[in-house]
């Protein structure tokens, strides 16, 4: 997320903007902005939102800021809206982030009114409310799903009990779409291991999955993983698109 001084500066900007249209959307909580990425989005320039509020305490995550759900945004819909607008032409689109963007009933109409300004849209999400996701993939022209891991161990890494279910039924939701996306799943040895992992693999490609990427993380003691690159082809061989990143 952008660093607070940038965050004034986008908000100082966004005083002047248009206000029409931002009924419901109004209430979506957005503790951040960045203005362009050209990673976030596949093919695409484009802005990041990230919403506030997250029902999982995932041991990694890299945006705690942004888990309470009761704290207030750091820029009203209003500021976001009027940086859009002066972007029209010179981005893409804009991805929905978090924190988790479905935890707030908001999202639909903050949907509407991006793609309204001519605008393609992309989501982020783990996955927690599959309903909720069933309705807004309509709107939507890219989603990037994670899998937290082997849905015996998704509970444990989320912290929350009977997430692996929701997970699924979003996964299942998200193949029947046909709406373009990337199932990405979060790794080091001390999550699940490499066996648990190749097994991962394997049931993603077995359900449909043809879009795989694999991101290493840093385990408690700051050392990154290194995936051997025989288990990396060998992942690689059950996709038709496979990616390995590194933190």
């Amino acid at each position: 997320m952008p660093k607070s001084a940038e965050l004034q500066q986008l908000a100082a900007a966004g005083c002047a903007g248009n206000e029409a249209g931002t009924g419901n959307a109004a209430r979506l909580r957005i503790g951040g902005l960045t203005p362009l990425t050209s990673i976030d989005f596949p093919g695409r320039l484009a802005a990041v939102l990230f919403c506030q509020g997250c029902p999982w305490r995932c041991g990694y995550c890299h945006n705690p800021d942004l888990l309470d759900a009761t704290v207030t945004g750091a820029l009203p819909w209003t500021q976001v809206r009027a940086f859009l607008e002066r972007r029209r032409g010179l981005l893409d689109g804009v991805v929905f982030s978090g924190g988790e963007p479905t935890l707030q009933t908001a999202l639909s109409d903050a949907l509407g009114e991006v793609r309204a300004l001519g605008f393609e849209t992309a989501l982020h999400t783990g996955g927690m409310y599959p309903d909720r996701l069933a309705a807004l993939l309509p709107q939507l022209d890219w989603v990037g799903l994670d899998i937290k891991g082997p849905w015996r161990s998704i509970d444990a890494i989320t912290r929350s009990r009977d997430s692996a279910p929701r997970v699924q039924a979003s996964l299942q939701h998200l193949l029947a779409s046909g709406v373009a996306h990337e199932c990405r799943t979060t790794w080091h040895p001390g999550l699940f291991s490499i066996d648990e992992l190749h097994r991962l693999a394997d049931e993603l490609a077995t359900l449909g999955v043809r879009r795989w990427a694999l991101q290493e993380c840093r385990t408690p003691g700051g050392t990154l993983p290194a995936l051997g690159p025989e288990h990396a082809r060998a992942l690689s061989a059950r996709f038709e698109q496979f990616a390995l990143r590194r933190a």
